[in-house]
Order: structure tokens, then C-alpha cells, then sequence
């Protein structure tokens, strides 16, 4: 561990050279299991990319390698719901070759694509070259969400059925808007009756009337067009009276307000199939951090008051939202300098999802465990995904933690292809030393 500060540059060993070993222990490192609630010292033993053994002193010649895992916090490889990868369509931003090192490095093991690549992912022929471009990189486990319409237009509705079968995990609008009703109960009468869960991005279209900030003081001395908490309100509203018609699952994806995570925990008391996650970011930006026309906290959502922020930690630390996720959007130099209404919004966040979450853990809005939960097993469960846990026949997909190592993040020196993010400069304490894949070290740091 290091004394002070250092740069995020000098955690960034690549992993060893060779064959990966079959047999891997891990050795007195705190294990932190939130499907079992385990949470305590132990060894944790890898062969042929499953979990073995799970102990108290194991004997280190019955594996081929050892890593020290004493002082670390041992957890679940990190389930993201929401990266872009930027692939097929928009390569000049990301590509899985860029993006893949810079989720691993973030101790991710894997992630889910919403459906906005270009082409949509609306058929199973596009979701399948998603699929073989994911699996030429390989070391991460990626998951697709399919367009719930055609080409995300919000009208006539995707072949959820054939892409279910394509091994799609979930269907989605991604940020596109469905305007007619109709359309959007028809679409969860299907969703429902294929067993798919729906994710719903819920602004309302007409009150967020193309805004890019939070209705607030700092909109108004800008001049910059507003979202407001209504928006969300009123879409969240929207989505729950046609669960309660339907009985359909939904997932309501990044929610901002504090109003929005009341009625998220009101449906859920009633017994509704409804969860819900949040981007680390709105866990600690606030309106306030946009003064000065900042592009890098051009997020849509848009970054609501601290009010908000205070509510979703709160709502997070309860397990009304279950899931914390990065919201990934790498984007091309040129995205970010234009007048702030005209840049793009979203930031590169897969090396700071981790980071952030343990810093919620020092800060005591969570426990360890609960980080393990809203970063593995609560989004891993969202999906309908096996993973986010640590049992004996799992799949060692596993994040090996150092808590007390402190850096600082420089945007030039991230995995990402992206370089946007808001929180360059900022000290850390914590982060991933080393992701396992499928029992493989895909990062070491």
C-alpha cells in the first residue's frame, strides 16, 4: 500500500505474459459475498475458471498460482447495466478493443449494451455481430439489451421474441422516447409474455422539450434550457400504471431525483416487479457543478439539485435502487468543445464506478458488503444474469480490491478512448488490483 497520493498511471501493470494458470489461490483476503452475506477472512480457491474452495488456510501446493490478498477486500467481478461501446457505427469514439482494458482495469467482468449502437440492435442479425466483436476481444462477459421498437423509432414494435433467442437479456429505448401509449403497452404485453424485463429510460419527451440541464438557479443565470424533475415524475408515473395493467417487469435506468426514488420505493412496497439504478456520477455532481457552461458534466440525465443527490444515496443505502451503474459514453475529442447545449452529453466512467462506489463505502452511506451488492449481485439479478457471488462452482469472475490506496485520476492516462470526465484531478482512495475473468488475471495493477 502507498503512503500518499499517486498517479492513477502507476496502478496500470499489464497482466502477466504466458499461459493462464488452471488453478489459482487467493490468499486472506476479505471476502465479501452479498449473495450469502458473507463478509470475513478467507481463501478463495479458482480451478478451470470456477470457484473451488472456499477456506480458512488452504494449502498453497495444491494450486499453481498464489496471489496475497491480505489487507484487500475480495468481491464479485462488477456487473455494469449501462457502457457504450460505441461498436458497430461509431468506432471514431470507442471500440470494444479500447473499451474492454478500461473495464477490467475498473474491475468489471461485465457489461450491458443498451441498444442504441448504429445500426439499432432491433434484429438478431445485428445483435449477433455485436456478439462476435465482443468475443474477438474476449475477457469480458458482455450482454446485449434489444431495441423494444425498429430502429428505436417508438412505433411499430422490434422482433423481441427472435432476439430473446439471439441472447438478448432485456429489451430497451435506450434514451429514444415512445409517444404513443398504445405502443408502449403493446410493447410490455410482449416483453411480459417472453419473460423480458423492459428498461426504461422515464423522461417524459414533451416536458423535457430537447433541455440540457436541471430547472434550477444555475439554468436560469446560464440560459440554458431545463429539464424538470417533472419530466422524470411524470415518466416514471407512466411506465408504473402499465405494470400495473400488464405485469410486466421494468427496469427504471438512471434515475436523477429524489421524487422519482419515492416512486420507485412506493410501487415496490405494493409488490410491483419494478428496480432501479443510478449512474455513480449523480451519487456526487450536482447542478451546481455545470456553472461556468462545464461540458464535462453534460450528462443526461442532466444533474439534478444536491437535494436529489442526498435522496438517491439514501435510496441506494435502503436497496430502493438496487443497482449503481457507470453510464459509459466515451466520446471523440471534438464532442465536448462546442457551446454547452451543443456538445454531447455523457462522460467515460468505467474506471470510475468503482472508485466512486468505494468512495460512498468511506464516507459511510454503504457498507463493503453493500457496494459488493449494488455493484454485483443487485444489477447481476436485474439482468437475470448467474453471477455476484463468490459460492463454490460459480464463475470466478472477481474483483481483488485495495481500500486504503490512495491516486489521483488524470483523464490522459485513461484505458478508455474517451478522455471526458468530470472527476480528473480528483483523489481516490481505493480500487481494483486485480480482475479475474473466468479465473484468468485480466488485469493486474
Amino acid at each position: 500500500m502507498t503512503a500518499g497520493p499517486q498517479d492513477w498511471s502507476a496502478a496500470r501493470a499489464a497482466p502477466a505474459a504466458g499461459t493462464p494458470p488452471r488453478s489459482l489461490l487467493i490468499r486472506g483476503a476479505r471476502v465479501l459475498d452479498p449473495a450469502s452475506g458473507h463478509d470475513g477472512i478467507a481463501d478463495v480457491g479458482i480451478r478451470d475458471g470456477v470457484v473451488s474452495d472456499i477456506g480458512a488456510s488452504l494449502p498453497t501446493d495444491r494450486f499453481e498460482q498464489t496471489i496475497d490478498g491480505r489487507g484487500q477486500w475480495l468481491m464479485p467481478g462488477i456487473v455494469d447495466l449501462c457502457a457504450r461501446f460505441r461498436e458497430p457505427g461509431q468506432t471514431h469514439k470507442a471500440s470494444f478493443a479500447s473499451e474492454t482494458p478500461a473495464a477490467q482495469v475498473g474491475g468489471i467482468t461485465t457489461v450491458i449494451l443498451p441498444p442504441d449502437s448504429q445500426p439499432a440492435i432491433d434484429s438478431p442479425a445485428t445483435l449477433l455481430r455485436v456478439q462476435r466483436i465482443a468475443a474477438q476481444v474476449g475477457g469480458l462477459d458482455v450482454r446485449v439489451l434489444g431495441a423494444l421498437t425498429k430502429g428505436l423509432g417508438g412505433e411499430a414494435l422490434a422482433e423481441l421474441s427472435a432476439l430473446r433467442s439471439a441472447g438478448a437479456v432485456g429489451a430497451s429505448q435506450a434514451l429514444q422516447p415512445i409517444r404513443d401509449m398504445l405502443v408502449a403497452r403493446r410493447a410490455l404485453e410482449y416483453a411480459h409474455g417472453l419473460g423480458l424485463t423492459v428498461h426504461v429510460f422515464a423522461q417524459n419527451a414533451a416536458l423535457a422539450a430537447g433541455g440540457c440541464a436541471h430547472e434550477g438557479a444555475v439554468a436560469t443565470r446560464l440560459g440554458l434550457a431545463s429539464i424538470p424533475v417533472a419530466a422524470e415524475v411524470s415518466g416514471i408515473r407512466f411506465w408504473i400504471s402499465l405494470v400495473e395493467d400488464t405485469g410486466a417487469r421494468i427496469h427504471f435506468c438512471r434515475l436523477s431525483t429524489a421524487r422519482g426514488a419515492e416512486l420507485v420505493a412506493l410501487a415496490r412496497e405494493r409488490g410491483l416487479p419494478v428496480t432501479a439504478d443510478v449512474a455513480a456520477h449523480q451519487l456526487f455532481l450536482t447542478d451546481t457543478d455545470v456553472d461556468g457552461f462545464n461540458a464535462l458534466c453534460h450528462v443526461m440525465p442532466p444533474l439534478r439539485s444536491s437535494e436529489d443527490r442526498d435522496a438517491l444515496r439514501q435510496a441506494v443505502a435502503d436497496g430502493v435502487i438496487g443497482a449503481i451503474c457507470s453510464d459509459h459514453q466515451p466520446h471523440e475529442a471534438d464532442a465536448k468543445i462546442n457551446p454547452f447545449p451543443m456538445t454531447e452529453p455523457g462522460i467515460s466512467a468505467l474506471e470510475t464506478l468503482l472508485p466512486l462506489s468505494l468512495a460512498l463505502v468511506h464516507e459511510g452511506v454503504l457498507t463493503a458488503l453493500d457496494a459488493a451488492a449494488r455493484l454485483s449481485l443487485g444489477p447481476a439479478r436485474i439482468a437475470g444474469l448467474d453471477a455476484g457471488t463468490i459460492t463454490v462452482g460459480a464463475a470466478a469472475d472477481l474483483t481483488l480490491i485495495d481500500p486504503a490506496r490512495e491516486w489521483v485520476l488524470r483523464a490522459d492516462h485513461l484505458r478508455s478512448a474517451g478522455r471526458h470526465t468530470p472527476f480528473d484531478g480528483r483523489s481516490f482512495r481505493g480500487c481494483a488490483s486485480t480482475t479475474l475473468y473466468r479465473g484468468e488475471p485480466v488485469f493486474v495493477g
